[in-house]
């Protein structure tokens, strides 16, 4: 039976966040090198590990999250290994190289602690989604973890003057510097896009990523103040 499972069982460590398998992260956890990380995904850990739920710095930055919901981040400390998942989602890791990333909250699995965040605002989409919509942006030098519910395509918008556009339900994060508006069109509203009741997209354009995934779930799309 040992022969049987052996090609499951987790590779040597070689980086601070990878990929065991698609749908699990696996955490090189260091003292004085923190995670936060989503309530409620920790599957599994080796070595001591300690988790202090709603930290302060959370609560803090919470108070802009506008929705009222809160982020729902665990703060997670000490030596080991720590395996993170959300419900068999595909998992995404993501090294900051000095840049950010902005990123949908249902989207968001894990991030250095180190790395600096907050809850904004989507320019450019008020009068299209009432009081806008709302990301957390991610910047620095570190490492982040983010969820897709299934295989995702990464869109590299080239910094032409083409728009990319995207269903909102099926976006992930993209590059903070893009420039983002929307477009409504009821004409086709009953072609485009499977969980916006309307074919509403966001239009992408400038030199950066959209990254995007295959479910058009209404519980994965950006938060939404009407």
């Amino acid at each position: 039976m040992t022969q049987q499972l052996a090609g499951h069982a987790p590779a040597p460590v070689t980086a601070r966040m990878e990929n065991h398998g698609n749908h699990m992260l696996k955490v090189a956890m260091q003292t004085g090198n923190d995670l936060f990380a989503r309530v409620g995904s920790m599957v599994a850990y080796e070595g001591f590990v300690q988790y202090e739920p709603n930290p302060p710095a959370v609560r803090q930055i919470a108070k802009d999250w506008m929705t009222g919901e809160g982020a729902p981040l665990m703060k997670c400390s000490g030596d080991g290994l720590l395996y993170l998942s959300d419900y068999g989602a595909n998992v995404v890791v993501i090294n900051l190289n000095g840049d950010g990333i902005s990123v949908n909250a249902t989207n968001l699995l894990a991030f250095d602690a180190h790395l600096t965040w907050g809850v904004e605002r989507v320019k450019g989409l008020a009068k299209f989604a009432g009081q806008g919509l709302w990301n957390t942006k991610i910047s620095g030098q570190g490492w982040v973890a983010l969820t897709s519910r299934g295989k995702p395509i990464v869109v590299d918008c080239g910094g032409g003057e083409d728009e990319t556009y995207v269903d909102p339900d099926a976006l992930v994060a993209w590059s903070p510097n893009l420039k983002v508006k929307g477009k409504r069109s009821f004409r086709a509203q009953s072609l485009i896009g499977r969980g916006s009741g309307e074919a509403y997209q966001m239009a992408f354009s400038g030199q950066g990523i959209v990254v995007v995934q295959p479910s058009e779930d209404s519980t994965d799309r950006l938060r939404v103040r009407g």
